[in-house]
């Protein structure tokens, strides 16, 4: 089974290094902005012997290149909302970033994930925090998906931000299949 994963979120929120972590162990101090679309594969072990290829997709998020990355949403079962804790703009364009993926796929199809990152911004001394977890639980909770807080720098919670989205996104598939007149759309 390959499952497609949309990354989505304002431009340096940290989308291609949370990527780089899950995918490669690795984080980079400069990584270069997504131009377009990167894309990105991972191997999950569900249980013994049965493994799943996760497909990501890293959309830029400069409005420039949103005609671009709009073609990938269609064929996506799983998106991670990504804002940065020290960004109140990243976290206010959340919504939006859900609303146009969810205009353009089938009602209900997408699993998503909201995932506040740079959580580690309290140990650094450049950055403040400026969305709380709890300001983020009740808009996740209000957007029907789970929150989870990470940092690509650190590696922390990274790995169960990418596993709470491929499990919620399991589960949708194998309990709440398709129906026939979605048909044009495949996991």
């Amino acid at each position: 089974m390959i499952l497609s994963i949309i990354m989505l979120g304002d431009s340096t929120v940290g989308k291609s290094s949370l990527l780089k972590r899950y995918t490669e162990d690795a984080f980079l101090e400069n990584i270069n902005q997504t131009v377009g679309v990167d894309f990105y594969v991972h191997f999950l072990e569900v249980e013994p012997g049965v493994r799943i290829k996760l497909q990501f997709w890293d959309t830029a998020g400069q409005e420039r290149f949103r005609s671009v990355t709009r073609s990938y949403y269609r064929n996506s079962v799983g998106g991670l909302l990504v804002f940065d804790v020290t960004n109140r703009a990243s976290f206010d364009h959340v919504k939006d970033w859900h609303d146009e993926v969810c205009e353009r796929v089938v009602p209900h199809r997408v699993m998503f994930t909201l995932l506040g990152h740079k959580s580690d911004c309290d140990a650094d001394d450049h950055s403040e925090r400026v969305i709380s977890r709890e300001e983020a639980e009740k808009l996740a909770s209000r957007m029907g998906m789970p929150y989870v807080e990470a940092s690509a720098k650190t590696g922390n919670n990274v790995q169960e931000a990418f596993d709470v989205l491929a499990k919620t996104t399991i589960i949708k598939i194998f309990f709440f299949p398709l129906k026939e007149t979605d048909s044009s759309y495949t996991y």
